[in-house]
């Protein structure tokens, strides 16, 4: 089963983005975290023989990266997590709530939705973003209308993901 790494303080770059916030690692630290993003059920054993570490050495970085709070966690990936096929559409939706919506009543409505991957609460012009996943033009339509409708939003700005 697939598993990713958490990282503290962000999740783009191991080595350089988290280097300048907690200042204590080095290159070898950097390569330990771009290695256990990839597989974060590497046993201590396979990321000393990918790395050039013994076994005790390595280990020992790991538990000082996650007593520093640079590893705060492994997660596993389901395969439900993941889209079966990577047709259709994503998009990402803008969506501003009619005044009178409840934060909580919109999230609960998204959560109810199968083609929401995620909604946050986000600052500026509009309320929230929306990660949605539909196969068709046709399903993206349905669910802007019952965005409308029945989530409460009163205006929306789609946007689709090319790649």
């Amino acid at each position: 089963m697939p598993t990713t790494l958490t990282l503290g303080h962000g999740r783009h770059s191991a080595f350089h983005q988290l280097n300048g916030i907690i200042g204590c690692m080095d290159a070898v630290d950097g390569e330990i975290l771009d290695e256990l993003r990839v597989n974060g059920r590497a046993s201590f054993s396979e990321l000393g023989r990918l790395i050039g570490l013994s076994t005790n050495a390595t280990a020992a970085r790991v538990r000082r990266l996650e007593r520093n709070g640079v590893i705060i966690g492994y997660r596993a990936i389901l395969g439900s997590d993941v889209p079966a096929s990577e047709e259709g559409l994503e998009a990402f939706i803008d969506v501003r709530l009619d005044p009178g919506r409840n934060s909580e009543d919109f999230l609960a409505w998204t959560r109810r939705i199968p083609e929401v991957r995620d909604a946050v609460h986000v600052t500026g012009a509009y309320d929230y973003l929306v990660h949605i996943r539909v196969p068709s033009t046709v399903a993206l339509d349905r669910l802007l209308r019952s965005l409308k409708n029945d989530g409460g939003a009163t205006h929306t700005q789609t946007r689709l993901a090319l790649r």
